[in-house]
């Protein structure tokens, strides 16, 4: 069983919905944990709305600091994109792939909702990939 790390800046949006994503439907294949470069209080509230549209509830899940112990731990380490170059975890961690997906911080629902879906694709396909 392969095992992804999903980081982003605060671990309150992006690297939460591909986390859940990647262990709803990575079940037996992956296993995934995201965390924060500069962890925020609390995981965004209109992602855990979009997240339960799709039936999973991350309403519980708390943003967690990224540690080495979870790089080296990981099979996979995947940024979801770095805008802020100061903070970005892309630059401690080798062998990184970002999917540049766009923080969903002060979006409106239905953008968030198509940053969803994009992250539900991408972790989709890396299911793909890592199942072969």
């Amino acid at each position: 069983m392969k095992k992804v790390l999903f980081v982003c800046v605060e671990n309150a949006g992006r690297s939460q919905m591909a986390e859940a994503f990647a262990n709803a439907y990575g079940s037996g294949k992956i296993t995934a944990k995201s965390a924060g470069t500069t962890p925020g209080e609390r995981v965004n509230n209109t992602v855990v709305q979009v997240m339960w549209e799709k039936g999973i509830d991350i309403s519980r899940n708390r943003p967690k600091l990224i540690t080495e112990e979870m790089i080296h731990e990981a099979d996979r380490v995947i940024t979801m994109g770095c805008s802020v170059a100061e903070v970005c975890p892309a630059v401690f961690i080798r062998d990184v792939v970002d999917w540049n997906l766009e923080d969903p911080k002060g979006q409106p629902v239905q953008k968030v909702r198509e940053i969803r879906d994009e992250a539900e694709r991408l972790v989709r396909a890396l299911i793909q990939e890592l199942s072969i």
